[in-house]
């Protein structure tokens, strides 16, 4: 008489190959997280001198707005205020379409850290029902648990996307024949700095650099 035997693996086992599987997706998000984080900050590093610009050529315009060129020994060159406010909101374009390529490169750090992310949670998802929570939530003096750094990449995910949004919303409202808004920009595009949010960012990865460094 045959007898078979069957043996139950514990939650722990049942756990363990969908937790390697997440640590390594996580891994390969936190290194694209450092990498995109550098690259970020090099990008806003660049704009600002655009926006200095963008304002200086506003308050140029507007100074010439404000003088009669008549009144000046310049009177004798009557097409001089055109052709002075005509290369200065040249000039004022060039800047803009320095800052949109810019934006261009921010938006590609927005959706390689969005997709890494989407990419890790999608694998939770999937293995989600063989992990118990325990598996998720334990940690050790060089792992935070899967719990904590999922939340962590979700947060890092959110702050670019806002970011992106509010950077590139600010540039869609600039317009070289207004003048206002040219000469604010500056200062609004300072006034979205984010000083915390980056700060609790390169905290994360401090939280996680053995834990990358591990295989």
């Amino acid at each position: 008489m045959l007898m078979y035997f069957y043996i139950l693996k514990s939650p722990r086992e049942m756990s363990k190959p969908g937790i390697t599987s997440l640590h390594q997706a996580l891994r390969r998000s936190f290194v694209s997280l450092e990498s995109n984080q550098k690259v970020w900050e090099g990008v806003l590093t660049e704009c600002s001198p655009l926006m200095v610009s963008l304002g200086n050529l506003a308050e140029q315009l507007r100074a010439l707005s404000n003088v009669r060129i008549s009144s000046t020994p310049l009177r004798d060159f009557p097409d001089l205020e055109d052709r002075l406010r005509f290369k200065l909101l040249q000039a004022t374009d060039i800047v803009l379409g320095k800052l949109n390529e810019k934006m261009s490169s921010l938006q590609s750090v927005r959706d390689a850290i969005g997709n890494q992310v989407s990419a890790v949670l999608q694998l939770y998802e999937q293995n989600a029902d063989i992990m118990d929570l325990l598996a998720v939530t334990e940690r050790s003096a060089t792992t935070p648990s899967v719990a904590d750094m999922l939340e962590w990449l979700q947060d890092a995910e959110r702050h670019y996307r806002q970011q992106f949004l509010r950077r590139k919303t600010l540039l869609q409202t600039l317009r070289a024949d207004d003048l206002s808004l040219l000469e604010s920009a500056p200062n609004r595009w300072k006034s979205l700095e984010s000083g915390s949010a980056e700060g609790h960012i390169t905290d994360t990865l401090c939280k996680v650099s053995f834990f990358m460094e591990s295989q």
